[in-house]
């Protein structure tokens, strides 16, 4: 069942209490760059990855104090990239308290018989095994705290099926059906939660609306109220289905 998040912290804008340490994969663009940016301006410290290495080096130049966070180049498809990426973050920023896995990526608008294998396997090693990479190198590393939190982007589309998008829906179906499954997993006091973003303006989303993506809200608004939203999940949280 898809539970919105209602919280009276999401409401008023307060979040998070003592500065955390995020994790944020796919923070190149989009909705992982508005969610950072918006980490960092509330004292947060982010570590952010993205197989988009050039995209990187300007947006922690941006930083007031770039020296506190920590950006890499690491593809999250690879399991020998994700387990440099755990070596690296334990020994300079030591285990996150959230970790968001936001990357992800869509298939052209397509018939699921016209849609090339290697564009189907990119959808499902990014959304599905990327996701599973990070949680093999990450959950063990949490579990020694006895503490952590895990943010799963998934969709509307992974709660209900669309045309032409059938290899994201399959994919964004299987974060769902992994996060509940994991969460009967995880030791007390973590949480792993599936999150749905909602209908925002990105790249993914132009390419399934074209021009009409320009009418939906801006990844900066939605930013606000997500990092609310997730600085604010609590072990009481885990194995929900909830939405921005």
């Amino acid at each position: 069942m898809t539970t919105p998040y209602t919280g009276m912290s999401a409401v008023n804008g307060v979040g998070g209490g003592r500065s955390r340490t995020v994790l944020i994969t796919g923070v190149s663009k989009g909705l992982g760059k508005a969610l950072a940016l918006e980490l960092v301006q509330r004292g947060h410290t982010v570590i952010g990855c993205s197989r988009a290495h050039d995209n990187i080096n300007p947006l922690q130049s941006d930083l007031s104090s770039p020296e506190k966070h920590l950006f890499l180049n690491t593809d999250v498809r690879s399991n020998s990239s994700v387990e440099e990426l755990a070596r690296v973050v334990m020994e300079k920023k030591g285990v996150p308290d959230i970790i968001v896995n936001n990357a992800g990526t869509i298939n052209r608008n397509n018939k699921i018989w016209e849609v090339p294998e290697e564009e189907f396997d990119t959808v499902i090693d990014t959304n599905v095994k990327g996701t599973a990479n990070m949680l093999r190198h990450f959950i063990p590393l949490m579990i020694t705290r006895k503490q952590g939190i895990i943010v799963n982007m998934s969709s509307g589309w992974g709660r209900s099926g669309a045309a032409l998008v059938a290899p994201y829906c399959a994919s964004k179906w299987a974060v769902e059906g992994l996060t509940r499954s994991v969460a009967k997993e995880l030791p007390d006091g973590m949480a792993i939660v599936a999150l749905n973003p909602g209908v925002i303006n990105t790249d993914m989303l132009a390419s399934c609306f074209g021009n009409s993506a320009a009418l939906y809200q801006a990844p900066e608004a939605w930013a606000l109220k997500a990092a609310t939203m997730i600085l604010n999940l609590t072990a009481a949280d885990n194995g929900a289905s909830l939405t921005v």
